[in-house]
């Protein structure tokens, strides 16, 4: 009789307990795009292909998100003289929300951290010096920004007031405001024509690949002059023998914690990494070579143009990892060593990670590169 008492007991106390509530994780995602599609990656569940979608591109040109609007952002076509193209994806429903076709070119663009515009570089090839501002709301072409020539790269500050501008055919830094939508400050030269770039959190230095260099340069913001020219020491450059891109390290990422930075070697399919946590008085000192397992030496396929795989790097949200582009390699920046392979990326560099919960973005890269966040 006690034991039935007993028993009696626990199954009234299993009905009366409380529920306990579901466990909201944050699931981390790395988007990567190429000609015609989106691929989405796990990056907490061995970086499995959660799904893929099509798109209709051609010749992607860049890709960034707003989690606030829960909003994609991709372009493609012409980075010239020709016809450049932006499309609208709403993520949460799974759809085009609106696509445009322009009448300038179109290149590697950023949204403000607010999502209302978008900053497009009028192409590297254009031969002109115009970024257009684009409303995120329809596409619409509403202003310009007269900055470097041959508009390629761009990176939006934190708090979205200051647009920093590369040109591919430019040995200046373009830093223009938000507010007046004009360049105040230009910074260099550099030794070279810019390409790929990231800055501090605190928006005092610039470090920023250039044409020709297998390293990169550091720029004080301050002083709007190079500080440092680091060469990657012990590697040899392109030789006439290969397929080289212009800009051998065209990928140069920064750890949120500022204390890294990750930069590509495309001769030699290397990730060589620098510690950077004594800047601005301590040089950039080479701390790891990290190998890859899979070339950049191919063309991207499917590609509809600028197809040479010479890469690109971000860092994702929490500093784990380090993506590389054209590679489809991806670093732990724990144990530098190549811990994943995402395939789709191995025929892209235009990658970013959007971060989900609930059902919804909540966080996203509204740039391409990976800035510092030490503010």
């Amino acid at each position: 009789m006690k034991n039935s008492y007993v028993l009696l007991l626990l199954i009234l106390l299993t009905i009366v307990q409380p529920a306990q509530p579901a466990t909201s994780s944050v699931l981390h995602y790395e988007y990567v795009f190429d000609d015609g599609h989106f691929y989405v990656y796990d990056l907490d569940r061995n970086f499995a292909l959660v799904k893929s979608v099509s798109l209709p591109t051609s010749g992607t040109r860049g890709s960034v998100a707003c989690a606030s609007t829960h909003t994609l952002f991709v372009s493609w076509g012409s980075y010239g003289t020709g016809t450049g193209h932006l499309l609208a994806y709403d993520l949460v429903h799974a759809k085009i929300l609106w696509s445009r076709s322009y009448a300038h070119a179109v290149d590697s663009h950023s949204v403000a951290p607010d999502c209302s515009i978008i900053y497009m570089p009028g192409g590297e090839l254009s031969g002109g010096n115009i970024w257009y501002l684009e409303t995120a709301a329809t596409g619409a072409d509403v202003g310009k920004i007269f900055g470097p020539v041959g508009p390629h790269n761009t990176v939006v500050n934190r708090p979205g007031t200051h647009i920093y501008l590369g040109g591919r055919m430019d040995r200046y830094l373009g830093v223009a405001s938000a507010a007046s939508t004009a360049v105040y400050m230009k910074a260099g030269p550099l030794q070279n024509t810019m390409r790929p770039f990231t800055i501090n959190g605190k928006e005092t230095l610039l470090y920023t690949s250039v044409t020709g260099l297998l390293g990169f340069q550091v720029v004080d913001l301050a002083k709007k002059a190079v500080l440092y020219t680091v060469p990657v020491s012990g590697f040899a450059s392109c030789n006439s023998s290969q397929s080289c891109p212009s800009d051998p390290s065209h990928g140069i990422s920064l750890s949120p914690n500022e204390k890294e930075l990750y930069l590509i070697d495309f001769p030699n399919n290397y990730v060589h990494v620098f510690d950077v946590s004594k800047m601005p008085t301590g040089k950039p000192q080479k701390v790891a070579d990290i190998k890859l397992k899979h070339s950049l030496h191919h063309q991207e396929s499917p590609c509809a143009a600028d197809c040479l795989g010479e890469s690109w790097l971000h860092h994702s949200r929490d500093g784990r990892y380090v993506f590389v582009g054209d590679s489809g390699d991806v670093i732990s920046t724990t144990t530098r060593t190549v811990v994943g392979y995402l395939p789709a990326m191995y025929n892209s560099r235009k990658m970013i990670e959007i971060d989900w919960q609930n059902g919804i973005p909540i966080w996203a890269m509204n740039n391409r590169s990976s800035t510092g966040q030490v503010f």
